[in-house]
């Protein structure tokens, strides 16, 4: 049986957390990233193109390979982005030395970030800083050549990386409502590895019911595998079940099955009205799924923005190369959460105004039956503070 512990009061607020996004696509992440506001993160963007590097919003700015490269790009050969950061690779550990997790992004395919990115997390795996990349995929339409050239990325990330997130874009897009612009179509997928990163620093940063320490965010990450999110959001009645239940239906997480997953770590998040019972119930869903021998972390977020709403993140790490990755790129699958800024035609789709919009791509939910509280087992964190 799993047994949820209280956490210390020993809080992590302290924990350095850098992100370093590496080509055009980690650039674009990471601008996105800024751009909706965080404080307690450093950002880094490196890149062997330096004109692409002058819009970039970060606050350090590495230039790779600028010997070999003259600042004119890798010319989307992978060879020549290892080059490139092999030549400057102290640069770039003189930026995160002193982090105690660095998030590495990047958009796989291309020269620069296939390329580079395995270097960087080899570096960081020498020096002992936990590192989770969270990558994308191409699109089929980029060609075949791009896509192998991904996938030889991913397999190298694979030996280095503490966790590592794959987005298909391919599988987002042939979900995503044929009215929706293109420009917000990046907006979901750049919004998936800020809503990832989002929920970490939020558990490190944001006072709470339930305080994790940095060292149990270590044990999760630290799985040595590859990692999916699936976060729900609800209002109203039951709206802590109805979130907890929206986030392990996602279809990319139904693939991996929770069941799977090696450790999860759990953030509920509401405003000061969340209720003890709210919060035991919501994990009690999460609690039922998971593996008996899986390693989970509780942690619960005083958000006041969030009004009546109520959101949980589920992040499960630690599946196997050939037991998850090669479903994940073979089936097709739908957002991993939602997004709640992205197009007004996405908004307009729902019809019932007690629960969030339905993301797009995911199937209707059937109808729910009435949900009895009581008859869903309380993890052993939550029986001590009820007991209280």
């Amino acid at each position: 049986m799993i047994d949820f512990e209280r956490e210390s009061d020993n809080r992590i607020s302290v924990a350095r957390i850098k992100v370093l996004g590496v080509g055009g696509g980690g650039s674009n992440m990471v601008n996105s990233m800024i751009e909706s506001g965080y404080e307690t993160i450093d950002f880094i963007v490196a890149n062997t193109d330096a004109q692409a590097l002058t819009l970039s919003k970060a606050q350090h700015k590495i230039q790779l390979g600028v010997k070999s490269t003259k600042g004119l790009g890798a010319g989307a050969d992978p060879a020549v982005g290892r080059r490139a950061a092999e030549e400057d690779i102290d640069s770039i550990i003189r930026q995160v030395k002193d982090a105690d997790v660095v998030f590495l992004m990047a958009g796989l395919g291309g020269g620069t970030g296939s390329g580079a990115l395995p270097i960087i997390a080899r570096a960081l795996k020498e020096k002992d800083i936990l590192s989770i990349a969270v990558v994308t995929k191409p699109f089929i339409f980029e060609g075949k050549r791009r896509m192998k050239v991904a996938h030889d990325a991913l397999e190298l990330l694979h030996e280095h990386v503490d966790t590592l997130i794959v987005i298909p874009n391919q599988k987002l897009i042939e979900e995503v409502d044929q009215k929706v612009s293109l420009v917000n179509a990046f907006s979901m997928i750049n919004g998936i590895p800020n809503q990832f990163i989002k929920s970490i620093a939020d558990i490190i940063a944001q006072p709470g019911h339930i305080n994790v320490d940095f060292a149990d965010i270590k044990m999760i990450m630290k799985q040595r595998g590859y990692a999916v999110i699936g976060t729900g959001r609800a209002t109203g009645d039951d709206r802590a079940v109805k979130a907890a239940r929206q986030a392990v239906a996602s279809r990319l997480l139904d693939n991996a099955s929770i069941g799977g997953a090696r450790g999860v770590l759990l953030n509920i998040s509401g405003s000061s009205n969340l209720g003890l019972h709210e919060l035991s119930a919501a994990a009690s869903i999460i609690y039922e799924q998971a593996h008996e021998d899986a390693s989970i972390i509780l942690g619960s977020v005083i958000d006041e923005s969030l009004g009546d709403e109520v959101t949980v993140t589920v992040i499960a790490t630690g599946f196997s190369y050939q037991a998850h990755v090669q479903e994940i790129l073979q089936q097709p699958v739908g957002p991993l959460f939602s997004v709640p800024d992205i197009a007004p035609a996405v908004r307009q789709t729902a019809e019932n105004t007690n629960v969030a919009p339905t993301p797009v791509g995911v199937p209707p939910a059937q109808k729910e039956e009435p949900i009895d509280v009581n008859d869903l087992e309380i993890p052993a964190v939550m029986r001590k503070l009820l007991q209280r």
